[in-house]
């Protein structure tokens, strides 16, 4: 066992207006199953590269272990998988190798397969597989979820539960809650760790964001009883000053020593008041400063003039002589919310663009509504880029509700006036949510929306598709929102 240490780290990049980082302390035992959360672009990946020493920063970073970084470049992925490892790994040991591969249910002759032809899937785990191997290292796992399926997700989980030793970069609550036993989170003012799974320390969140919303509201109580208080008192004691040079009791002389006394006594408890109201101010300050906003969302959908919306009949579809699914059948009816599930590979990607109208061969029935307008949200957002301005005019929404809804989702209006290229992953995903929400469609097909996207932002989304119950079909493998939203499950 022995300690990562942070202290004061600040970093902030060059040309940025405000620090990532600011006189941040805290340790890590290197045998904790780490888990890492905190909303899109709060710094997760950038803590990440500052422990790698990518950047320059202030403070200390202090470590009697070696740094490893998932997911990471590999050269040559048309040389063979055990090529692979081997250049990752030269002194690896095969058979604890194969006991790696066997705890995730990869085949020895994978090994001997190009790199390049292996699953998302089955690369995420082979990669991880050969990292766990090397002895005296720490690993920095970022957001392994994004190329696994369901199943995939949950032998993975079960996987680094069995390991200790790293940093797990996620969204996914269901895996984190599986395989972490610490949550490190990056909050809007600091960094705390705590100890237990995600689940846990999302309930210790809620309790001491209602214990300061409770305290605030007392506060405010406080402030405003203070503030008419102090008001009277002042009030009184310039009356009281003024009697000095007036009449008491039938023209005799006033007692100008009493009065004085009177007056100053009065003045001296509204300054003892003023005192208290400012401590209070004071008080109020230090709260709320970490909770985060989650506003509800608005989807305005338009009802379409018959019940059924889409007929799939025996569909196959094919790409060359490859058959990508078969067989398919499903109706999407108004108010369906149709959770589209199966491995990687199974066509979940193929059969949404067939919908959409896509150029794709298939054989059996496929019927659209007339004048069926569809709003799609794809996997990709590497063709993002320019300002949000010109995005929204590109795409005829409402630029103020489209911003709107961005800063719904924790864009800082410093965000709106980047390059959407700079983005992060997750907040290029909710550029490509916001706008589908602007759209006026029947129908939203969102295709693994969820990838990047932050835990918060995750159950802003959840409420908004259970409050407005929109029509929709949607590929995700996020178990928790799955298991909360769909209405109906087609497999496949």
């Amino acid at each position: 066992m022995s300690m990562i240490r942070v202290t004061d780290l600040t970093f902030g990049y060059d040309g940025s207006y405000d620090n990532i980082f600011e006189d941040v302390s805290f340790q890590i035992d290197t045998d904790w199953k780490l888990g890492f959360t905190g909303r899109n672009g709060r710094g997760k990946t950038t803590f990440l590269n500052l422990l790698l020493g990518k950047y320059e920063y202030r403070g200390h970073i202090s470590a009697n272990v070696g740094f490893e970084y998932f997911p990471f470049p590999v050269p040559h992925p048309e040389n063979n998988t055990l090529d692979v490892i081997e250049a990752i790994y030269p002194d690896y040991v095969h058979w604890e190798l194969m006991r790696e591969l066997t705890l995730l249910k990869i085949g020895e002759d994978t090994l001997y397969r190009p790199f390049d032809s292996l699953s998302n899937g089955e690369q995420t785990k082979v990669l991880l597989a050969a990292l766990f191997l090397k002895e005296n290292r720490f690993l920095l796992i970022d957001e392994p979820t994004n190329h696994l399926d369901m199943a995939g997700r949950k032998l993975v989980s079960d996987y680094l539960r069995g390991k200790s030793g790293f940093i797990l970069v996620s969204h996914d609550r269901a895996f984190l809650d599986n395989c972490v036993d610490h949550i490190l989170s990056i909050n809007k003012t600091n960094i705390e760790i705590q100890k237990g799974n995600f689940s846990e320390w999302w309930e210790n969140k809620e309790r001491q964001d209602n214990f300061e919303l409770a305290e605030n509201d007392k506060l405010k109580k406080d402030i405003k009883r203070l503030s008419e208080a102090a008001k009277r008192t002042s009030h009184w004691s310039d009356e009281v000053e003024k009697t000095k040079n007036g009449t008491r009791n039938s023209g005799s002389k006033v007692d100008k020593g009493y009065v004085g006394h009177k007056a100053a006594k009065m003045m001296k408890r509204s300054k003892s008041m003023e005192q208290r109201q400012h401590s209070a101010i004071d008080e109020k300050s230090k709260l709320l400063k970490n909770i985060e906003s989650a506003e509800s969302l608005k989807i305005a959908q338009l009802p379409y003039h018959k019940n059924q919306l889409v007929e799939l009949e025996n569909v196959s579809i094919y790409y060359g002589d490859k058959t990508v699914c078969e067989g398919v059948g499903f109706t999407i009816e108004q108010g369906d919310r149709i959770s589209l599930t199966g491995k990687n590979g199974s066509g979940k990607s193929s059969i949404i663009k067939l919908i959409c109208g896509a150029d794709i061969r298939y054989s059996g029935t496929c019927r659209i509504g007339s004048q069926l307008k569809i709003s799609y949200v794809s996997q990709d957002t590497s063709h993002l880029r320019g300002n949000l301005t010109d995005y929204a005019v590109e795409h005829g929404i409402d630029e103020s509700l489209f911003k709107a809804i961005l800063r719904k989702l924790d864009f800082s209006r410093l965000q709106f006036e980047k390059d959407m290229s700079a983005f992060s992953g997750g907040q290029k995903k909710k550029v490509l949510i916001a706008k589908s929400l602007c759209e006026q469609v029947h129908l939203h097909i969102w295709d693994e929306p969820l990838n990047f996207i932050d835990v918060v932002s995750r159950m802003q989304i959840e409420e908004l598709l259970l409050e407005h119950q929109p029509t929709i079909l949607f590929v995700e493998h996020d178990r928790e929102f799955v298991e909360n939203i769909a209405t109906k499950t087609v497999t496949l």
